[in-house]
């Protein structure tokens, strides 16, 4: 266990471990720290406290100062010169005529270095570009290609609900997204429904998914043949998962058809997920069993084999004895 405190550099970025020393800190301090690009200014996000060492990257460096009012105004300062550098560089781009799309300048905080974020479609040769920009600046030149998700990241902007994009508002790390939380949620697979502004599936599709897997293994699928509470038969016509509500086709005595609605505590029926997943799971171990027994027909054969060349050699042996 180490007392640490997690602070952040930029907007929705990464949170990384430091250890508060012997200073007095608290949420929303600003802070000078040193890293691995050198002496960089951050914001405390979460305030001091005890991590476990699995958790902690190791080497755990110590927080290096509270930030002062000369700290605050030199942080301000390479604010602007950011925009400048982002200006030369785009000129640069365009004289060297680089298929490349600059998104974002970073001056780190002691100017040793100035980083510039980029998108490309393959890769770019920009070492000339980097010995005309270092010509310019006169301190190190780092140029980093990201994806359409880190672009979008970086720029931000408003999604379709609304509300300012997530990845640019919180979202310190991109999760994992399939198609297969969108069917969970019975949305529709159009591509533009369900991606985001970065071309990609929406990260918003990951909040509500554990809550859609819960809801969905208590309902019937399509399908489904089902008895309702007046003992009459049937199969499920859809569902409406946030509600728990079924549709059910039922067969009339008078041999007609009628779409009644139930909630699903009302319903009897032997749902097919389930089923489809025992049969997984009896197909698998049936594998395993089998795979089992192969094994030991080949252990048994080899040992049949080495009987067999034992007893030859034996005999070997004795003719030439004999002999």
């Amino acid at each position: 266990m180490a007392n640490v405190v997690g602070i952040r550099f930029r907007r929705a970025g990464k949170i990384y471990h430091f250890s508060p020393g012997n200073l007095e800190m608290k949420k929303g301090d600003k802070v000078v720290v040193e890293t691995s690009r050198g002496v960089e200014f951050g914001e405390i996000v979460v305030p001091p406290h005890d991590e476990t060492d699995d958790k902690i990257i190791q080497p755990l460096k110590e927080v290096i100062r509270m930030a002062t009012e000369e700290d605050i105004a030199h942080e301000a300062e390479n604010k602007k010169k950011e925009i400048q550098a982002l200006d030369i560089c785009l000129q640069k781009i365009h004289k060297h005529e680089l298929d490349m799309k600059l998104i974002d300048c970073e001056y780190t905080f002691d100017n040793t270095k100035i980083l510039f974020y980029f998108t490309a479609d393959g890769r770019i040769d920009f070492r000339d570009l980097v010995k005309d920009l270092a010509s310019v600046f006169h301190t190190r030149i780092e140029l980093r290609q990201v994806g359409v998700r880190d672009e979008t990241k970086i720029l931000g902007g408003l999604g379709s609900c609304g509300r300012e994009l997530c990845c640019h508002a919180y979202l310190s790390d991109f999760v994992p997204v399939s198609i297969k939380m969108a069917k969970e949620q019975n949305l529709s697979l159009n591509p533009v429904k369900i991606s985001g502004v970065c071309g990609r599936l929406m990260c918003c599709l990951k909040n509500e998914e554990e809550v859609y897997e819960e809801l969905n293994r208590k309902l019937p699928s399509q399908g489904d043949f089902v008895t309702t509470p007046d003992e009459l038969k049937g199969t499920v016509s859809s569902v409406n998962i946030l509600k728990q509500l079924v549709k059910v086709i039922v067969d009339l005595p008078n041999d007609e058809k009628e779409v009644r609605e139930y909630h699903v505590s009302e319903i009897k029926f032997r749902s097919r997920k389930k089923n489809r997943a025992k049969e997984k799971e009896a197909e698998k171990s049936g594998k395993n069993r089998d795979r089992g027994k192969d094994k030991e027909k080949e252990k048994d054969t080899d040992l049949e084999a080495l009987i067999e060349l034992e007893s030859e050699e034996k005999a070997s042996e004795t003719s030439g004895l004999d002999d």
